[in-house]
Parts: C-alpha cells; structure tokens; sequence
C-alpha cells in the first residue's frame, strides 16, 4: 500500500499510511469506549459532588465555638505591612500543634448539617484551613506544600485528594471540601479569598477565626488584600498578569470575561485605573511556602 505525505505545522514532511476498513472500525470502537469512559467519569463526579452537596446541606440553627482556633491564628499568623500574611509554622508546630489537633477533633464531631448556613460556611472554612494548617506544621520545614504528597490531586502533587478528615461518619478530602461541599452549597466566589493552601500566591490566611456573622466581612478584606498584591493581580505596560485561581475558577467568577469587573469591586483607585485600560495576558502561581522565616 503506497504511503501518502503531508506537512506538519512546523513544515516538516511526515509518511502517513492509509486507513482500511478494519482501522476504521477498530478506531471507531476504541473513541467511542473511550469517550464513554469519560462521560461516565464526569457524571459520577458530578454525581458525587450533589451527593455531597446534600448531605451536608445545612438544615439547623446551630453554631460552633470557633475560640480556639482564633487564639491560634492570632498567635502565629503574621500580618504584613505589605498586605500578606504569613505563618510562624516554627512556632505553631513547637507551641500550639496540640491544641491545633484538639480543635480539628472537635470540628470531626459536629454535625454540620445542623448548623445555620452562615455557621456552616464558616465551619468547613475554618476546618478547610487548620488541617491545613496542621499537615504542613507536622511536616515542617518544608519548601511547599506540594512536597506532602498523598496521591496527588487537581495540582499533581499534594495533599489534597486524600481523605484525611471526617465528618458526620463521612471519609473526606480537602479537595471535597472546597469542590463539593463549599462551593456548590454557599454559591460565592468569596470563598476564594477564605481558603488557605500554604502557598505565596494563595489569598491570606486570616488572622481570626471565621464565623457566621464575620465572614462576609473577612472575605471582602481578604479580596482587597489579594487584589491589590502583585500575587493576585500586576499591571504592567498595560498588560495584566493575574493569579491563577482566576483561571482555573474563571466560572465562580462570572467567567473570563467578567474578572476585570470582579477585580474592580476590589482595587485601589491607582490599581483599578491601570486594570481598565490593561488586557490579560498571562497567569501566574508560586507554590513555595507562605512561611514567617
């Protein structure tokens, strides 16, 4: 069977064979297996994520004492006059671990759908955050957060697909908590700016605790915080260069589209000035360790 020719975008020449009838087939069967196994992957993760969704949909009128964890963060997270906050994981892991994992048992035993829904955000948030905090304080020292790999997740390595809480007799994973459980159930791109992942270019890690009646106040300062830091948003020769969690959570935000809008809301009058006449041109994420040295 004679060989056909064409070009390559890079203009190279490459011999391309034919396809029978048999090839036909056999591809043909093999796209379509694999496109159903994509689809059923898809369905049986979102799936999960309604399941999740509605099991820990809150129902109550219940709260929790978020006082120890408060006393922790105000302790050993540091505000910056540069708008970033860092963590004494030094300190935390020789002075405050024990009392951090007391916490972290507590929140296992409440049941978060008994709460109201303001309680409830603030409770997977604060718990979000300090078993975040807790992994990277028992490992420490340590360059990112990426090092502690447990199987891996949506950003390759880490910590984050591995059930490693639970929750009213549910095995759960960091990543089920912020994918399956507070975004879908709360509905607000705020929670962005609440959840910590122990990384240089992730939206502070507040130095209070999160509760019902402060979060939305917290998360708009935490907004304003990561907006106006060259972490979240940088304009330079009118071009933008943006964190990543706006790429990868373009949709929470009200799509591409929407972002200078969001951006906005939150920007200093000298920053908003440069981002109106500036086009995004790039993303960005630095994974190293949002460390108090």
């Amino acid at each position: 069977m004679n060989n056909k020719f064409k070009n390559t975008q890079d203009g190279a020449l490459v011999s391309v064979k034919p396809i029978n009838n048999k090839s036909k087939i056999g591809l043909t069967l093999a796209l379509g297996f694999t496109l159903s196994a994509a689809f059923f992957i898809i369905a049986t993760g979102q799936a999960d994520a309604a399941s999740l969704a509605k099991t820990f949909a809150p129902k109550g009128t219940g709260s929790v004492d978020h006082s120890a964890y408060d006393k922790l963060v105000r302790k050993y997270v540091k505000v910056g006059n540069d708008g970033y906050n860092r963590v004494n994981y030094k300190g935390l892991k020789s002075g405050g671990l024990s009392a951090l994992r007391n916490y972290l048992k507590t929140l296992q035993g409440v049941d978060a759908k008994a709460l109201k829904k303001g309680e409830a955000h603030a409770y997977w948030i604060n718990l979000y955050n300090a078993k975040t905090l807790e992994l990277v304080a028992s490992k420490y020292p340590i360059k990112s957060i990426k090092k502690i790999n447990l199987g891996g997740s949506f950003f390759g390595s880490g910590p984050w697909a591995k059930d490693i809480l639970k929750v009213s007799g549910e095995n759960l994973s960091l990543d089920e908590i912020e994918h399956k459980i507070i975004r879908p159930i709360f509905k607000t791109a705020l929670s962005h700016y609440a959840l910590n992942c122990a990384s240089f270019s992730c939206p502070n890690l507040m130095n209070r605790a999160y509760t019902g009646a402060n979060r939305f106040g917290l998360m708009k300062q935490s907004a304003v915080s990561y907006v106006n830091h060259p972490r979240g948003i940088s304009v330079k020769n009118g071009k933008i260069t943006a964190s990543k969690i706006y790429k990868w959570y373009a949709g929470d935000f009200g799509g591409s589209k929407r972002l200078k809008k969001h951006w906005l809301k939150y920007a200093k009058p000298e920053l908003a000035a440069r981002i109106k006449d500036a086009k995004i041109s790039s993303y960005a994420y630095d994974w190293s360790l949002n460390d108090a040295k």
